[in-house]
């Protein structure tokens, strides 16, 4: 009697990454099934510019790949479940005065644990999804680990940081050791696919112009009023179209004709002011974490060295995180990471994230910087 064939449940867009990770898990031998989720609807969001992803068109095009493959196919529907953990978080970070991630939260709570106990449910050993990042285990210690992928141009390891033990050793990421985005093209056009071309999402498949003020004012049925934009002496030096507008680190798009480039360093919710700077007060000397993971060991007892990442295309830099403990040595749930040296435009609400080398140490959501 055969062994029977090991089941894989892959999460598909409709873009080319998805398309090729499905077809390189028929070739491991899996038998695999194809879903995409649908994640909010067009009424709510209104329609879908070019560049996101979660169409129609998207759908159609995972289920013709899907279909050529000879996978059944399903879309599940996880609208609820989306503006939830993920439209309401990202709405709420700015109102609060912050920068969300929402890309983070819907690999999190969508891919990373919907889909996951889906794929339960469905008798699945592993999900499937087309990011670029490698999970391997180390031989010593028997943890999962999660590294960066060998294509480091593409590299998605800092919105994955969160995958506990469980999850990475349910999970595939195909792509990860690619040296290039065109040989992913490739194998596409090798098996005929209609999306081999196709361009990569970029924007966030919620927000449809682009404009985050305008997605929020329309989702929550608020105006946020005018204020002012002051320097970080109080001094007034025009007004802002509404606080939640304006993010830690910008100066395009101010609307302000002044002396010398000035950049958003903070914002005041209750006084509805934009602080600006020139630019020493948008450096950091730390920061400090809250919901942390720790991946290659458990919860450090003492302080790691490091490279960080505050976000997604930011430069890693050397530093040195530390579990914050009580009087009595118990840990209050919180991170403190030191830069070498002061770090530009550290933003509430974005994640911080460890390495060593090529291997992801953990990371967090950033809850405050320390000047």
């Amino acid at each position: 009697m055969s062994e029977a064939k090991k089941k894989a449940l892959v999460a598909m867009s409709g873009g080319v990454d998805s398309s090729v990770a499905a077809a390189l898990m028929c070739d491991a031998g899996y038998d695999a099934i194809g879903v995409t989720m649908k994640l909010y609807d067009n009424e709510t969001v209104d329609v879908c510019r070019e560049n996101t992803c979660c169409t129609l068109e998207d759908t159609e095009d995972a289920r013709q790949v899907a279909t050529s493959l000879g996978m059944p196919y399903y879309v599940f529907n996880f609208t609820e479940d989306f503006d939830r953990q993920v439209i309401e978080r990202f709405v709420r970070t700015y109102e609060e005065g912050g920068t969300p991630n929402p890309c983070i939260d819907c690999n999190r709570y969508m891919k990373h644990e919907k889909l996951y106990h889906r794929a339960e449910t469905l008798g699945c050993d592993v999900i499937v999804t087309g990011h670029y990042a490698r999970i391997e285990q180390d031989p010593a210690t028997g943890r999962w680990l999660l590294k960066k992928a060998k294509n480091l141009a593409k590299d998605q390891s800092y919105v994955l940081y969160f995958l506990t033990q469980q999850q990475l050793a349910h999970t595939m990421f195909p792509l990860g050791n690619f040296a290039s985005k065109e040989e992913v093209r490739e194998i596409a056009e090798k098996y005929g696919f209609i999306n081999a071309r196709k361009h990569d999402s970029q924007d966030i498949c919620f927000v449809v112009n682009g404009d985050y003020g305008d997605f929020i004012e329309h989702y929550t049925g608020k105006c946020f009023a005018p204020g002012k934009f002051v320097d970080t002496e109080g001094h007034i030096l025009g007004e802002h179209k509404g606080i939640i507008r304006y993010t830690i680190g910008q100066r395009k798009g101010l609307g302000l004709a002044l002396p010398a480039p000035m950049y958003v360093c903070g914002k005041d919710m209750e006084k509805n002011e934009v602080i600006l700077t020139t630019g020493p007060a948008l450096y950091s000397s730390a920061l400090i974490a809250d919901h942390f993971n720790w991946i290659p060991f458990d919860e450090p007892t003492e302080a790691v060295r490091v490279t960080v990442k505050t976000r997604y295309k930011a430069k890693e830099v050397p530093a040195t995180a530390e579990v914050l403990r009580d009087e009595h040595g118990f840990s209050i749930g919180r991170v403190l990471v030191r830069f070498d040296q002061p770090e530009r435009a550290v933003a509430t609400g974005q994640a911080v994230v460890l390495y060593d080398g090529d291997t992801v140490v953990g990371g967090g959501t950033i809850r405050e910087a320390i000047r």
